[in-house]
């Protein structure tokens, strides 16, 4: 490795601008997240994550959410909301409201997205993880998301009409399922998204829900980068040592 070059690691934050953000639910309550954005020039796209279980201990720094907000704006120009859906905690604070099984947590996608549009955040991807695709999957159809991002979806909550809306919306869907999900594996996901027959599904060998590890992290960020900003794909794993927040 050539001076002043290191390698993307797991704990790696490159340089964005980061700023802590709140917005308001239709149904009155304040949400937290954090906005990370390039430094010094637009983005191009914009991913809105929606974290796993939070009564599993999903929240908005979930390890694969936390890294594309470390990661993404630097080396893909792409920005990052992340926010915690009602009633989840994580360093950043606490969202207001009760854990509602997915049910009242459409207002917080909707919350979500009216925040991007506020901002002038360009092309919204919802991207998704575990019960973070659930909402992505019920909700994104009614929102001005560009497509979604799915990853490990469990299809616990979504119902087969419910994954139909997405056919001939025009909304690109991209899933990708670990070969060995706790869950839902390749076989039945490729049953279940036949309703949907431009899905892109991605079956990851090895995988597994967690997405543990840093080979993981990388492909999952990678075909993240693949969907909503092509030219930027695969993502290096080797930056400048400048681009590294110390």
């Amino acid at each position: 490795m050539s001076a002043g070059i290191v390698e993307v690691r797991s704990g790696t934050e490159l340089v964005a601008d980061r700023e802590d953000v709140a917005f308001d639910t239709a149904d009155g309550l304040t949400l937290v997240g954090e906005l990370a954005s390039p430094r010094d020039r637009p983005a191009v796209a914009t991913l809105v994550c929606l974290h796993p279980l939070p009564t599993h201990g999903g929240f908005m720094d979930s390890h694969v959410l936390r890294k594309a907000a470390a990661r993404l704006p630097a080396l893909a120009d792409v920005a990052v909301l992340r926010f915690n859906t009602r009633g989840t905690s994580s360093p950043r604070g606490r969202s207001e409201g009760e854990y509602d099984g997915g049910i009242a947590e459409r207002y917080d996608v909707v919350a979500a997205m009216a925040f991007a549009a506020e901002r002038g955040l360009p092309r919204p991807w919802l991207l998704g993880w575990s019960f973070g695709t659930e909402l992505a999957l019920k909700y994104g159809p009614d929102t001005a998301a560009v497509g979604a991002i799915l990853l490990s979806p469990p299809l616990h909550r979504t119902s087969q009409a419910e994954l139909a809306r997405w056919h001939g919306g025009g909304k690109p869907l991209v899933v990708l399922v670990p070969e060995l999900d706790d869950y839902l594996r390749p076989p039945e996901a490729r049953e279940r998204f036949a309703v949907v027959p431009e899905a892109e599904l991605i079956a990851v060998d090895g995988a597994k829900h967690l997405w543990v590890g840093e080979p993981q992290v990388r492909r999952v960020l990678d075909e993240v980068v693949r969907a909503v900003h092509p030219a930027a794909a695969p993502l290096p794993t080797e930056v400048p040592e400048e681009l590294v927040v110390r």
